[in-house]
């Protein structure tokens, strides 16, 4: 079984103690700056385990339409690598839950990953998920990262094998992004039958805490989860509220609540 060299404080904020935790997502820049800075910074204070902060990119092959369609707004609108920093900055700062960038590898190369690492870090982040960048590959820019104190979150997918999750295991830190599907991100009816399966080979192979993502949207996904995976991350649904102009917060209550209830 793959460990963590030490527990950090992202790995504690996301281990489940008694009941699923929540990761919200909040894309920098949708709608706009400083509305998307209010919905991340509700977020953060709302009982969450952390939150996941999207640095919008042209490119975005993990993303579903509704978080393609936010990051085209974003970039629309002007935001930039460094915009996000900012604002994930200001959405760290006081008592507020530990905040996690979601970006591409192409962004980081343009920003370099030094700067980017060393930036990150002093904007209070504690850790980054670059779904396009394999774990076995990800040297030296991982070494960067850690050298800040940044957590390094690698994705295991449906089709990963048992050699494939002991790589991204040993290679990740603050906790393990647990893919339930096959495809992108979005909005979905119903999370597969083989998810329990694959959470329970994961288990074999790490200690850290598994974060569950793609697809969940409704409290009866949460109940599938719970006593499987220690935290649910949800982009999608609340990325379409805003879209459609409504206050995400409300269905953020809504699957805080049922983390906390026994279905």
């Amino acid at each position: 079984m793959a460990t963590a060299e030490l527990s950090s404080p992202l790995e504690r904020a996301v281990r489940a103690e008694g009941e699923l935790k929540l990761i919200p997502y909040a894309m920098a820049g949708f709608p706009d700056f400083d509305r998307s800075l209010d919905i991340a910074r509700r977020f953060a204070t709302s009982g969450a385990a952390a939150i996941e902060i999207g640095i919008p990119f042209s490119d975005p092959l993990a993303d579903g339409p509704v978080i393609q369609a936010a990051g085209q707004q974003a970039l629309a609108g002007g935001m930039t690598t460094a915009k996000a920093l900012r604002l994930a900055a200001a959405v760290a700062e006081g008592p507020a839950a530990p905040v996690v960038l979601m970006t591409y590898l192409n962004p980081i190369l343009a920003y370099r990953p030094d700067r980017f690492a060393r930036d990150a870090a002093q904007a209070g982040v504690a850790g980054v998920i670059i779904p396009d960048l394999p774990a076995d590959e990800a040297e030296p820019l991982v070494e960067q990262l850690r050298e800040h104190g940044l957590d390094t979150i690698f994705l295991v997918a449906p089709t990963s094998d048992d050699r494939r999750i002991e790589t991204i295991s040993r290679h990740s830190r603050g906790f393990v992004y647990c893919v339930t599907l096959t495809g992108t991100t979005g909005v979905r009816t119903d999370l597969p039958a083989t998810l329990g399966d694959l959470l329970a080979r994961i288990r074999r192979h790490t200690s850290l805490p598994l974060a569950a993502g793609f697809g969940i949207s409704r409290p009866e996904h949460l109940d599938v989860l719970r006593g499987r995976a220690d935290a649910a991350v949800v982009g999608s649904a609340l990325m379409a509220e805003v879209l459609e102009g409504r206050d995400p917060q409300r269905l953020l209550s809504t699957l805080l609540a049922a983390c906390r209830s026994e279905g």
